[in-house]
């Protein structure tokens, strides 16, 4: 990160300790954020549509396509991979960045050699000359910003502020500066899919040996979508999501699946199928089979779904991300088949 954001996040940290060691310089780090120099911090307000709206930097997220209600939840990567924790993105303008930086250099609470590598930096030509005031009308100086919920990896983005024309690509040896698929892998991050509670027959109590169906609304598991954009460079990706089967995890080993894998795909838009009279002698395309009793308790039976993500971009760019998982648990109880002695 640079180095005035890393000052500012152990402040944030000293202070909380109760030594305030470096608040002169947090103080003024933290001006932007709420809108009073004018710098292109990121600042998000949230519409009832699920629109979010940004300042001039940043990334804006449009949510208005995605999933909904109390049961959502956001996606696990099927493989290694994750979204980016932090990202690069235009953030400050010329007048903006000196702004920022000389009443920091001003307080000289940073050190007189670490004050003078920073003039040199942006304002003595090497590499750049009087914060670039020059090009203010032709592009943005880039900074580091942090998922804020604060995944593995969050402070891994270390470089100082740096300069991109307008049209032209981020240096290709930054790592996670924002690019059409950058956004769509930050996209995947905000996506959320519906909760997985599958419909059971018999429904919360079954007996053992007996097959019970499972199955989703199909209108609950259509895909769903997120946009993530930085609109001062025109750039944006779509990120969608889309339900390709179920996993079922009876929550025993006393138990069959029906499919035998416990995967049922998904068929003319529904996963399984819902049970009606006259089926009781048919087997379930998607269901269990319990053998044993629960007792005095209940199985854990866990329904997780598998979304395909694919994405495009800006330019005709586009392509396919990992897949992503979201579950849920939910309680069933399996009692023995009561015979009747007369």
């Amino acid at each position: 990160m640079p180095a005035v954001r890393k000052l500012a996040r152990t402040a944030t940290v000293l202070t909380l300790a109760g030594v305030s060691v470096f608040a002169a310089q947090t103080a003024y780090a933290e001006r932007g954020k709420h809108g009073s120099n004018g710098q292109t911090e990121q600042h998000a307000d949230t519409g009832d549509d699920g629109t979010v709206s940004v300042t001039v930097g940043g990334v804006l997220f449009d949510r208005s396509k995605n999933g909904s209600g109390g049961s959502v939840g956001a996606l696990t990567s099927t493989t290694s991979w994750t979204p980016p924790p932090c990202w690069y993105a235009p953030k400050y303008t010329p007048d903006q960045l000196k702004e920022q930086l000389e009443p920091i250099w001003a307080a000289e609470s940073t050190g007189y050699e670490w004050d003078a590598q920073q003039r040199d930096r942006y304002v003595e030509g090497h590499p750049y000359t009087d914060f670039n005031k020059d090009k203010a009308d032709k592009g943005y100086w880039w900074d580091s910003y942090v998922d804020k919920s604060f995944p593995p990896g969050w402070d891994k983005c270390t470089k100082p502020f740096f300069w991109v024309d307008k049209g032209d690509p981020p240096p290709a040896d930054v790592e996670n500066a924002v690019t059409p698929e950058v956004l769509a892998e930050l996209a995947y991050a905000e996506i959320r899919v519906p909760g997985t509670e599958v419909t059971l027959a018999p429904a919360n109590t079954t007996k053992v040996n007996l097959p019970t169906w499972a199955w989703l609304d199909a209108a609950e598991f259509k895909p769903v979508s997120v946009t993530a954009s930085v609109p001062v460079i025109g750039i944006e990706a779509t990120a969608t999501a889309e339900p390709v089967s179920l996993k079922i995890d009876p929550g025993t080993g006393d138990a069959e699946t029906y499919p035998a894998s416990g995967v049922c795909e998904i068929n003319n838009g529904r996963i399984g199928e819902p049970y009606a009279k006259g089926k009781s002698d048919r087997t379930p395309p998607c269901g269990v089979k319990y053998l044993r009793s629960s007792g005095n308790g209940s199985y854990p039976l866990k329904a997780t779904i598998t979304w395909e993500i694919h994405w495009t971009g800006t330019g005709g760019a586009g392509g396919d991300l990992p897949e992503g998982t979201f579950g849920a648990t939910q309680n069933v109880v399996v009692q023995e088949i009561q015979a009747v002695n007369r």
